[in-house]
Parts: structure tokens; sequence; C-alpha cells
């Protein structure tokens, strides 16, 4: 069931990566909304709107906000041009057989520039790819590679398995602002990033061929659909991709959801999702990084990775160098709000040293 809504802009909040954030006032009262102008069109202070309230209206989604569906009674739609690919030589279509549903070039077919280079490569020779199961873990591993090697090359793979625009995602835009990546791809239904790609298989493979990267890092985007039962979660696709890295010759890096700040016991330590994910969902192995914390802590860990044998399917990288990744995050923080779950960095700092170890760990491979 979809929840509509007619509204009006009051106020353009601001603008990052097309998409723009209003503030509209309905019958119900005000609210903040995200209009994504490559869908609708530009939008400005005055503009009627139909809003889709759904996810305000449940009290779910990332940070509260209505979607603009149309603008003064109609689409009001401008082409969709990602990166410089002309997108009406595309034949692929995205949000498929939905009243949204629009064509786009992907990376690998036979209109796009890049389309031979996925006939003549069929692996991604040894590139590191780190695995993060939350949108969250992104900032923190960018951050400690970027900080330990500049040189390294960096980009990042969005899943469809939360958000689908990456513009939704002010990490993304601000990555790229400050030149800390050199691009993304989006793939499956997500859509927007510099690249699009069919499957995981294929946007590893770009990420590889056309962006030159060192390191991926591939995460869904803001938004992680989750129902408390053991495998209703769309971080699942972890284990999948685990096994897309293996198979294209890459070596996979695992985030594990670690956190004492979580109240859900299922969530305290290793998140039963990281469990689930190496214990049962991915078929081969994967290098998961530990960092060391107080030793209350890392016992509490150990046991954990004990009683499920992860230690026996998958290599368990210890990293020490705690303060120096918390450092290599600080040193980026003052740019941009790092939050989990509505947690800070202060609140819940062990996820964000796991995730940022990940990072480190990468980063000390290419050290000269």
């Amino acid at each position: 069931m979809i929840n509509y809504c007619k509204g009006r802009v009051i106020e353009v909040v601001r603008t990052y990566s097309s998409c723009t954030e209003i503030k509209v006032s309905t019958d119900f009262g005000e609210n903040l909304a995200i209009n994504y102008d490559y869908l609708t069109g530009k939008i400005k202070e005055g503009d009627e709107v139909l809003l889709n309230t759904t996810a305000v209206d449940l009290g779910l989604g990332s940070g509260g906000y209505h979607f603009v569906l149309s603008i003064n009674g109609g689409c009001g739609a401008v082409k969709n041009r990602y990166h410089n690919m002309k997108k009406s030589n595309g034949h692929t279509m995205k949000l498929r057989y939905t009243p949204l549903q629009f064509s786009f070039l992907s990376i690998e077919e036979e209109n796009s520039p890049y389309h031979e280079l996925f006939n003549k490569n069929e692996d991604i020779k040894d590139m590191k790819v780190i695995i993060g199961e939350l949108h969250s873990m992104l900032l923190p591993a960018v951050f400690n590679i970027k900080h330990k090697n500049p040189k390294i090359r960096v980009s990042y793979i969005m899943t469809d398995g939360g958000a689908l625009p990456i513009s939704f995602s002010r990490t993304a835009a601000f990555l790229k602002e400050e030149k800390l990546i050199e691009g993304s791809v989006t793939f499956g239904q997500a859509f927007g990033g510099d690249y699009e790609a069919v499957n995981i298989y294929t946007a590893l493979l770009g990420a590889k061929h056309v962006l030159n990267s060192d390191i991926a890092i591939v995460t869904m985007g803001p938004g992680i659909v989750g129902t408390g039962t053991k495998y209703g979660f769309s971080g699942i696709e972890q284990g999948y991709i685990i096994d897309a890295v293996n198979t294209l010759g890459g070596t996979p890096v695992f985030i594990p959801r670690i956190s004492f700040a979580e109240r859900r016991a299922r969530h305290f330590g290793i998140s039963h999702h990281s469990i689930t994910i190496l214990t049962e969902i991915a078929k081969t192995r994967a290098e998961v990084i530990v960092p060391q914390f107080s030793e209350e802590k890392n016992k509490y860990i150990k046991a954990q990775i004990k009683k499920h044998s992860i230690d026996q399917i998958h290599k368990i990288v210890f990293i020490e160098e705690k303060e120096d990744i918390l450092n290599n995050i600080l040193h980026f923080n003052n740019d941009v709000r790092l939050s989990t779950m509505g947690r800070s960095i202060e609140q819940d700092k062990e996820f964000f040293v796991t995730a940022g170890a990940a990072g480190y760990y990468c980063a000390g491979l290419y050290d000269d």
C-alpha cells in the first residue's frame, strides 16, 4: 500500500548530487521531503507536489522523509545523464515494470564504450574488495585507506539492498567531491552511480578495469531491511558477494558488524547477521577483520568466533592498531557526521573502528 499526499514546497533546503531536500507544507503539517531531480525534474519554492508519505506514516526510513512523485501535476522529468553516456542508447531498464521505470546504458552492453572490456577481462586480478553490511561502514574504511596511503585508487560499489538512488547518500556525494574515491558503480536495481552494472560480477569487473581500482568497497545504500529473524535481512547479500569476489579472483575482506553499544542481544559483540553470513551463507573463504579492543571485549568476541567455528571457515585477521585507526577516522570527521543506527562514533566506537580496520588492513597491503 502506498500513502499519497499533496503538498506545497515552502523551502529548498539543499541540493546535492542530483537530489534536492525540501520542506513541504501539507494538510498534516510540515515535513522534509526528497526530490530526485533526474526522475521528476528540478523543483523550486512554491511548486505543488504529490508525495509518497508511506515511510514517514509507518515510522520507517532513513531520516523521516517524504518523496516527491510529481511536480505541478506532471512528471517534469529530465533525461537521465549519468557520467557522460547517452541514456537514449541504453536498452536496460531499472525500477522495471513500475511507473518510474527508466532506461540506462549499462557499462557492459553493446553500445557502451567499455563493452569489449567485459569480453576480454574475466577476473579482477587480486583486487582487494572490502565488503560491509551497512552504508555507515563506508566512510571509516575509505578514511583509513586514503589517510594511510593517498595514492591508492578506491571505488565504491553500491548494492540494491538499501536505498536505490545513490544520490540519497550524502556520504557518496562527499567522497566524490573530496576525490576520496575514483568513482562509483551501482548494480541491480540501485542506480545513479558513475557507472551502471547489471550485477555484482560486472560491477566488480567495472571497478577493476574501468575505474582501475586497487580496492573496491561494496555496501548497500542507506537503510537496511531487517525482520528480527535469522535470514530475513537484506545484508545477507554479503554472503554471495564474498563468493562473487572469489569467483573473479579477488580477495574478499569482510567487515563484521561489531557493537557493544547495542541493546539488542542478537547484535551485541559480533552481530548475528555477520555470524549467519560467515557460517551459512558464504560458500567460500574471506578475510575477516577483527580489531583488538579491551581485554573483556576481546574475550567476548573470541568466544563468539570459537563457538561458531568462524576461524575454521575463514581467515581471522586481528588488528592491533586501534588508536591509529581511530585517528585516521577523526582526521576527516570534522567534515562529515558519522552515525550508525542513530549512534555517533563516541557512542559506538567499536563499530566504526571495525569498519576502519578493514581499510587500514587493505591499505597496508600496498605499503612500499
